[in-house]
């Protein structure tokens, strides 16, 4: 069976490594052919070399002030020349980006079978996130393979009519993240030297945010929330890896540069960010994927966003949607500081997103469902 995974940035790049790297250990049932956009450049790249994946087709869509537009249509054209290479049998895209859709809308025009990746997230709002939550529905309602990753997942899909083919597998972000330190320990990566700057004897709070919808007051007000916590605690060390966009860059500069603990980085690359999340107290973002990966290594997370398509960590208890009001973002963080008691209880939370064992789960369905083996649906 011809498989051909196809994404373009470097949380799909994350999501996808594991199951790109389980199937490869089924060589004797899978022909596997990896195709990357290159949506992101450097950061895709830094994720392919960490997992030792190297793409058979590259359409290299990166191009300085490019709208989601131009990635759109050009993006389509160069996997158009892809398909033209190869037919697969299976086209596998991954989560909400403009990769994802575009990818499942090719495999759609060629009337080759769609598998959507950590299908059925919703946040019930057009614009936020945006452009994913259209993206991801647009590729729901594309797709032919339904990989969920928890049962309210699986219920959003059903709210649209989407029953055939979908399953409960978990998420392949906890996959990729049991993977990635363990091959951090293995080749006996060194990645504490590089952060001699910052006190780890001292309580970190590892800080992302770069999203769409809170540039302007709603970001400004996040970094004067982190300012304040910065110069209320000086027990505590935030650490804050920015982003390169410039509607991040100029307010955290403005508000946060020169505060002595304020720690401000460059991007870094995989390996190093879920080392600092392992060392980290608890996680500041308004970013997706840590919300699921953080609680996997007991880390509580403050959601700095008005609406999460992550309901599950919220309702869990592991995560807390905390809005981006500076004084609302301040109480919580507090909260977790001051009160050991509320600090253990999202600790203690078992994780809704998976178990690291999503990948092994999506080859087995894959085969069952295309050998007409008949798995039962979760």
């Amino acid at each position: 069976m011809k498989i051909l995974f196809v994404f373009g940035t470097r949380p799909e790049a994350i999501k996808m490594a594991p199951l790109i790297l389980e199937f490869r250990k089924n060589q004797e049932l899978f022909e596997i052919r990896v195709c990357v956009t290159g949506q992101h450049r450097q950061m895709l790249d830094q994720v392919l070399l960490f997992f030792e994946i190297v793409p058979d087709f590259d359409c290299n869509l990166m191009k300085p002030n490019q709208t989601l537009i131009d990635v759109t249509a050009e993006g389509l054209k160069g996997i158009e020349l892809v398909l033209d290479q190869y037919t697969p049998d299976i086209l596998f895209v991954q989560g909400d980006t403009t990769s994802a859709f575009i990818g499942a809308l090719a495999g759609y025009y060629r009337q080759i079978k769609v598998a959507h990746l950590e299908a059925g997230l919703r946040s019930g709002q057009k614009y936020s996130p945006f452009p994913e939550e259209v993206n991801r529905i647009l590729v729901g309602h594309i797709a032919d393979y339904h990989f969920a990753p928890t049962d309210r997942a699986v219920e959003n899909l059903r709210n649209e009519g989407i029953t055939k083919n979908v399953w409960k597998v978990g998420n392949t972000v906890i996959d990729a993240l049991f993977l990635g330190l363990e091959i951090i320990k293995s080749r006996k990566i060194e990645i504490a030297h590089e952060f001699s700057q910052i006190d780890f004897s001292k309580r970190i709070i590892l800080i992302t945010g770069h999203r769409r919808e809170s540039f302007g007051g709603p970001f400004e007000n996040m970094c004067r929330a982190m300012k304040d916590i910065a110069m209320a605690y000086h027990d505590v060390e935030l650490v804050y890896p920015v982003h390169l966009n410039p509607n991040v860059q100029k307010p955290v500069k403005d508000i946060l540069q020169g505060q002595k603990n304020i720690h401000l980085l460059d991007p870094l690359d995989y390996p190093r960010m879920i080392w600092l999340i392992e060392k980290s107290y608890f996680v500041l973002t308004d970013s997706g994927g840590i919300q699921e990966e953080a609680p996997s290594l007991g880390k509580p997370v403050l959601v700095m966003r008005e609406v999460t398509e992550r309901t599950e960590g919220i309702d869990a208890g592991n995560a807390k949607l905390v809005g981006t009001s500076d004084e609302a973002i301040v109480r919580s963080s507090r909260l977790l500081l001051d009160n050991r008691e509320t600090y253990e209880s999202m600790v203690k939370r078992t994780n809704p997103y998976g178990d690291g064992k999503a990948s092994k789960r999506i080859i087995e369905l894959v085969f069952a469902a295309t050998t007409k083996q008949g798995l039962v649906k979760h």
